[in-house]
């Protein structure tokens, strides 16, 4: 773990520094959106340690912890590789180069970018595939919350005390000009007083009108997304997301401190094998590793925010290597303490739905015997909590009390990707449709409403108990990595179009997302006809047409490009 982290650091001074002053060519003095386009609402600029904490909470969700909870199925060696040298090589490079593209043209989204550089048609292509992949989140993110509330009625009141704690903090750096730091650290104590107080005050929802509480809590999450994403940034997502980025930091470190401590512990040991390469009923480890693991890796979600709302609020132009290639790092260290919670926290007691506690191999078998017992949500959720758990509660804190800790945590960073999802596809309906503000999606009320309301659709399109999205969450993490594969190919043809050789260091990680994904798309065609499952079939079909007509598009104008310096050299 310790050369892992070192690694880290030495990544982001030597290559990620590289990236700022030779590829991108970082400048103090460039104008940058949040003040060229001031507005007071989106559009503010900021310093970059609250930007980071919007950004990192944002990228995260549950993402980081869930993902290597699945694909360490395949054991823990291959998970560490790809979080490691992916998030180094081309996540992070996708992050921050998105971010730059963005600023550099006036806080657009990857989608609106896509029309600048390549043509208005596959602008419009761009924009259906991020448009599903956002529909898609929202709704399972509301899900997420309700199953982390159920099953950790103790985080509930912390998670909703947040948000006033966040407002009054809010006010107190940006009306009063408090010391950010003092203020925003001493909010993050009030925090976990309260997480005490939700110890001792569980909240569960009884079903209520034959809503089940899944359902009940996926309405009220969906209602809180609205407001949140319709209040100014600086109100409450801002404040907000540094009070999380605060937790991601006392988490991380209770977390490593936790596993020094576990090692006195003769029972601590990696339970996971090293290596897994045919769990029974899994998919193969080559492509869908590289589409599981996503956020802690590379992940084209992180692209709609590094163009949604991080470029709107960077003040700096030089701020984006600390917000988009660092956001991207630390993102990757969470995913590898994950990787060591699921593969030997759980071996020292794994409490399963029967209330029957194992230890050891048998802890690990249960959750990982079968695709069946790794794959569920629910599960790995449960499974990365009360790993961690384990190793938290060798520092000697009270088990009781570390399970909130860690179920806060979880929701906390899921509630901040849902309402940032809900302002960033009301960016995107708006600059669809809203093009010169002659539109009723200029509207942000009008635009917000039909973000959740539509994610209420799907939410309960198959039953009130709020999990309709399900049903289309198997597409998800192709349609993601697809997003970081073509947000790759645009940037890689703005560095084309600057000269020189720099678009290979965008080119080369977007050939392998490109080869990556379509492959896992064309694989997943026999699954879902086995399943006779023709909704997936039609809406995979489609993504993958869209997605090789823009990569085509991309390669051809890159193509023009070349064969047009050329002919100029021999003029």
């Amino acid at each position: 773990m310790g050369i892992l982290f070192v690694g880290y650091l030495i990544m982001y001074r030597i290559y990620g520094k590289y990236l700022s002053k030779r590829i991108f060519k970082l400048s103090e003095s460039a104008p940058v959106p949040s003040k060229a386009l001031f507005d007071n609402f989106d559009y503010i600029p900021t310093r970059k340690e609250i930007i980071f904490g919007h950004h990192f909470a944002s990228i995260a969700g549950t993402g980081p912890i869930v993902e290597p909870a699945i694909a360490i199925i395949w054991g823990w060696v291959p998970a560490v590789l790809w979080v490691f040298f992916g998030s180094i090589f081309i996540g992070a490079v996708h992050d921050f180069g998105v971010l730059i593209v963005s600023i550099r043209n006036r806080g657009y989204s990857i989608a609106e970018i896509t029309g600048i550089y390549i043509n208005r048609r596959t602008r419009i292509f761009f924009f259906i595939i991020g448009i599903l992949e956002l529909w898609i989140f929202i709704a399972i993110l509301g899900l997420v919350m309700a199953i982390i509330f159920d099953m950790y009625p103790g985080s509930v009141l912390p998670i909703w005390l947040e948000i006033p704690i966040a407002i009054y903090l809010g006010y107190f750096i940006f009306s009063k000009d408090k010391n950010f730091f003092v203020w925003s650290f001493g909010a993050v104590a009030f925090m976990y007083l309260t997480v005490i107080l939700g110890n001792y005050l569980p909240i569960r929802l009884n079903e209520f009108l034959s809503i089940p509480p899944t359902g009940l809590w996926t309405i009220i999450l969906l209602i809180y997304a609205f407001i949140a994403s319709i209040l100014p940034v600086n109100l409450l997502m801002q404040p907000r997301d540094l009070i999380n980025s605060h937790q991601l930091i006392l988490a991380m470190g209770a977390m490593i401190i936790g596993i020094i401590f576990s090692t006195f512990d003769p029972d601590f040991a990696f339970v996971a094998p090293p290596f897994n390469p045919g769990p029974q009923g899994a998919p193969s480890l080559w492509p869908f590793l590289f589409i599981i693991i996503a956020c802690g890796a590379v992940s084209g979600f992180h692209a709609i925010v590094s163009s949604g709302t991080s470029s709107k609020q960077i003040e700096n132009e030089k701020d984006s290597l600390y917000v988009g290639y660092g956001g991207m790092l630390t993102e990757s260290m969470l995913s590898v303490l994950v990787i060591i919670a699921v593969a030997a926290g759980i071996g020292l007691g794994f409490t399963n739905a029967d209330g029957e506690v194992l230890t050891g191999i048998s802890a690990w078998g249960s959750n990982y015997g079968s695709w069946e017992a790794a794959s569920g949500m629910a599960s790995k959720i449960d499974t990365f909590v009360q790993g961690s758990t384990n190793m938290i509660a060798a520092m000697g804190i009270p088990r009781s009390i570390a399970i909130i800790i860690m179920g806060v945590f979880v929701a906390s960073f899921a509630g901040t990707s849902l309402d940032t999802s809900a302002r960033m596809q009301r960016f995107f309906f708006q600059e669809l449709f809203s093009r010169n503000g002659k539109s009723i999606f200029s509207n942000r009320y009008f635009s917000t409403a039909v973000v959740t309301g539509t994610a209420a659709v799907l939410a309960f399109a198959s039953g009130t108990d709020g999990k309709g999205a399900l049903s289309l969450w198997p597409l998800f993490g192709t349609i993601n990595q697809i997003l970081a594969a073509l947000a790759l190919v645009v940037v890689t043809i703005y560095l084309r179009q600057k000269g020189g050789n720099k678009w290979l260091f965008t080119a080369l990680p977007a050939l392998f997302m490109g080869i990556i994904t379509l492959y896992a798309g064309i694989t997943s065609f026999s699954g879902y006809l086995n399943q006779d499952n023709l909704l997936l079939f039609a809406i995979n079909l489609v993504v993958l047409i869209l997605t090789v007509w823009i990569i085509a598009e991309g390669v051809l104008l890159f193509l023009k490009s070349r064969r047009d310096e050329g002919i100029g050299s021999q003029k």
